[in-house]
C-alpha cells in the first residue's frame, strides 16, 4: 500500500556523487543537508529517506533539494540498491507483511443533539459543528439583548 515514486539516477558532475530525479517534491523548495543519521530528526519525508539511505549503508551524506536527492557515497561504494529505496519511500505496506486488523466496532448510539436550552436539534442544525452552533447561539442571544 502507498504509492511508488517515480526515480530517475543519474550520475553527478561530481565523482562519488549519485543523483536522483524524483516525481514529487521532498522538501519544497528548501535545502536539507544530512550529514549523518543524527542529523536526519523528525519525520518530514526528506529526514526519513536520509535515515533509510544512511541504514543501508555506503554513504556519507545526503542532500535534498525539492525533487533531487543528492547521495555523497564512501569511498569504494558503489550506491547499488539506493534506487529502490528512494522509490519505496512512500510504500507503506511491503509484501508479505500482513496489515493490522482493527475490530469491527458498533458505534455507541448517540445522544440526540440538543440546543443550550434543551430542545432538540433540527437536521439542518445537527450538520453544523457544535462549537460554531454554540457561538452563533450565543451572538444570537447577545443580539436579542441589544434589541430588548
Amino acid at each position: 500500500m502507498g504509492q511508488l515514486v517515480g526515480v530517475v539516477e543519474q550520475p553527478a558532475a561530481r565523482s562519488g556523487v549519485i543523483r536522483f530525479e524524483l516525481n514529487r517534491t521532498l522538501s519544497g523548495q528548501g535545502h536539507e543537508r544530512f550529514a549523518s543519521v543524527a542529523d536526519a530528526r523528525g519525520d518530514r519525508p526528506s529526514a526519513v529517506l536520509a535515515r533509510r539511505l544512511f541504514d543501508h549503508g555506503g554513504v556519507d551524506a545526503v542532500h535534498v533539494y525539492s525533487n533531487i536527492v543528492s547521495v555523497t557515497l564512501t569511498a569504494g561504494s558503489t550506491g547499488a540498491g539506493l534506487s529502490n529505496i528512494v522509490e519505496h519511500l512512500y510504500q507503506y505496506w511491503l509484501p508479505g507483511v500482513e496489515p493490522p486488523v482493527f475490530e469491527d466496532l458498533e458505534p455507541e448510539a448517540a445522544a440526540p443533539a440538543t440546543s443550550e436550552g434543551g430542545a432538540e436539534l433540527s437536521e439542518a442544525a445537527k450538520k453544523i459543528p457544535p462549537h460554531l452552533l454554540e457561538r452563533s447561539q450565543a451572538a444570537k442571544a447577545r443580539w436579542d439583548a441589544k434589541k430588548g
